[in-house]
């Protein structure tokens, strides 16, 4: 797995051991950043479920202005540490070891919206579903923040239309599927 572009742009990262975590591959990647390209220069951008951080990393290789990483596995941690170290982008990423939902609640108390929220929880368990109710009053979301699902391509998201939320595209590939939502204006 690498940087795909940017000033990173072909470093390698490292990836967490084990099974808990699936890294988003190259191709996908590229097509994802493609898609996020007019939200990444200069915002701020929530990497929910980091697993490696090669997302968030991606995006600050890409012009984010700064980076936020959540995962609550220690072995990611250390490893999306680890990855920012190897690419020198220490400096723009705050790194946090909780749930994606004790995250939420903290970030709510020192920041304003982000610009870009991605989550790429464990699939079939419903997490996203979680993270969107948490997110549908939270004031790290407005108008303009662009929140991207990834899940297994049998994910449902009707439950969207309860929320402040619309679906805005999913782009479906083989085996998963990246599901763009807005807050209602």
């Amino acid at each position: 797995m690498r940087v795909i572009a940017g000033t990173a742009r072909s470093l390698q990262l490292k990836s967490v051991p084990g099974t808990d975590t699936r890294p988003t591959t190259d191709r996908i990647k590229e097509t994802l950043f493609n898609m996020l390209a007019p939200n990444l220069p200069d915002g701020d951008f929530l990497d929910l479920f980091s697993g490696c951080g090669g997302i968030g990393i991606e995006a600050l290789s890409r012009g984010a202005n700064k980076a936020y990483f959540v995962d609550n596995s220690r072995n990611a941690v250390k490893v999306i540490r680890e990855n920012l170290a190897h690419t020198k982008m220490e400096q723009q990423a705050e790194v946090l070891a909780y749930d994606a939902l004790s995250a939420i609640r903290m970030l709510e108390g020192k920041r304003g919206a982000f610009d870009v929220i991605f989550m790429d929880p464990p699939y079939n368990k419903d997490m996203e579903k979680e993270v969107l109710y948490a997110l549908a009053s939270s004031k790290l979301v407005d108008e303009d923040t662009l929140i991207v699902v990834e899940s297994d391509l049998h994910t449902d998201f009707d439950y969207v239309e309860q929320l402040p939320f619309y679906i805005h595209k999913v782009k479906e590939y083989k085996t998963n599927k990246h599901t763009f939502l807005y807050k209602d204006a």
